[in-house]
């Protein structure tokens, strides 16, 4: 009979990574507050995916991705492709519901967050 205690193991790691990324986002949502932005949504999920971060700033409408990683580029390089089509993809959803939808312009963020430091914020990184 195969041994619990690596499933156990294996889900303690992804409970804590879990937690990890939802403490990341709450950290990038009151980094960008302080540089003014206006967050709107934190985790807001559609059917076509989840979006980390809405936020905005007059008319422009920010859709931000965190990523808790060591290095800058590691957290930049972290947001494949596909990633990158699913929060667009989101976003225009997410756009189609706002009254106001055709003054807004967008843009797609990475926030990294990295150990020890201020988190780093990459706008119209994608």
């Amino acid at each position: 009979m195969p041994d619990p205690a690596p499933a156990t193991g294996e889900k303690l790691k992804r409970r804590k990574a879990w937690r990890r990324g939802h403490v990341a986002e709450y950290l990038a949502a009151a980094f960008l507050m302080l540089k003014g932005y206006r967050i709107l949504a934190i985790r807001h999920r559609t059917k076509l995916g989840e979006i980390d971060i809405i936020a905005r700033k007059g008319d422009l409408a920010v859709f931000v991705e965190v990523k808790s990683r060591r290095a800058a580029q590691e957290a930049i390089d972290a947001v494949s492709f596909s990633s990158q089509n699913r929060i667009r993809a989101a976003s225009d959803l997410w756009l189609a519901r706002q009254p106001d939808f055709v003054r807004l312009s967008q843009r797609y963020d990475i926030v990294a967050m990295l150990p020890g430091r201020w988190p780093q914020h990459f706008p119209d990184a994608f």
